[in-house]
């Protein structure tokens, strides 16, 4: 009995560890989040954008290639990086419009986690062999495929979008990943406000998406704001970090 009533409080406390997640061990998305050295703008946008809980739903593991698709200074690829480890690749891709956004801030974080390579690439005609990559994200950059920006100056050209998304598909493994995440439109309103608002209407990224060859498997609410209109622009003013976005998880066909 003595011995009983002195490993009451261990099993106690294991089956609380078993029943709140917040108790469990961390893993790897938690650990990336984590990993010393990260600038603290990184550590603010944390608490915004739940970067654990994102790559968690998305299921990336050690060893991947992953594409951070218009990754611009690179917030995803440096944890992406830690969490596919030594044995995998990141690859920060950025257009030009992207490239000169990211005022070179990538050079960092190469600097922290040397399995990210940067790349430049033209949309329409990736540079990267077919099937070469396991996972792709794609995080509030989407919408930016539909922008239109006529000043020739911010180097933006008007994309086919098909074809983008059709070069995607070239690229991913069969059964491999996309993580799309983007500021929420209002419904019904397609495209229209990618340029006026940087928003895109869920369901029309999601058949975007199926028309090129994925299939959702899954969608998350973490990142909702019911407050968020959706009727404001999302990268200035009172709604910076206040957005309204949806979470898509894609599988690409054939596996």
């Amino acid at each position: 009995m003595p011995n009983l009533i002195r490993l009451l409080p261990v099993l106690a406390l294991s089956a609380l560890a078993l029943a709140s997640p917040r108790l469990r061990a961390a893993d790897i998305y938690d650990a990336a989040v984590a990993h010393p050295g990260r600038p603290a703008a990184d550590l603010m946008r944390d608490a915004i954008d739940h970067p654990a809980e994102v790559m968690r739903l998305a299921g990336f593991r050690p060893g991947m290639t992953v594409v951070d698709y218009f990754g611009a200074g690179g917030y995803y690829s440096e944890l992406l990086a830690y969490v596919v480890g030594p044995s995998g690749h990141v690859l920060l891709v950025n257009n030009p419009g992207y490239e000169a956004f990211s005022e070179g801030h990538w050079k960092e974080r190469i600097q922290r986690a040397p399995n990210i390579e940067h790349l430049i690439i033209e949309p329409e005609h990736l540079s990267l062999k077919d099937k070469s990559v396991d996972a792709v994200v794609l995080s509030k950059a989407y919408h930016d495929l539909y922008w239109v920006d006529e000043d020739p100056k911010d180097n933006w050209p008007k994309f086919d979008v098909g074809k983008v998304l059709g070069e995607l598909a070239r690229i991913v493994k069969p059964g491999g990943t996309v993580l799309v995440v983007d500021h929420s439109a209002k419904p019904g309103t397609g495209s229209s406000a990618a340029s006026s608002l940087h928003r895109i209407d869920e369901q029309y990224a999601q058949a975007d998406f199926e028309k090129a060859g994925f299939t959702l498997v899954s969608k998350s609410d973490l990142l909702r704001r019911p407050d968020d209109a959706r009727d404001q622009i999302t990268y200035k003013g009172p709604l910076v970090g206040k957005t309204d976005r949806f979470v898509l998880v894609f599988r690409r066909k054939g596996g």
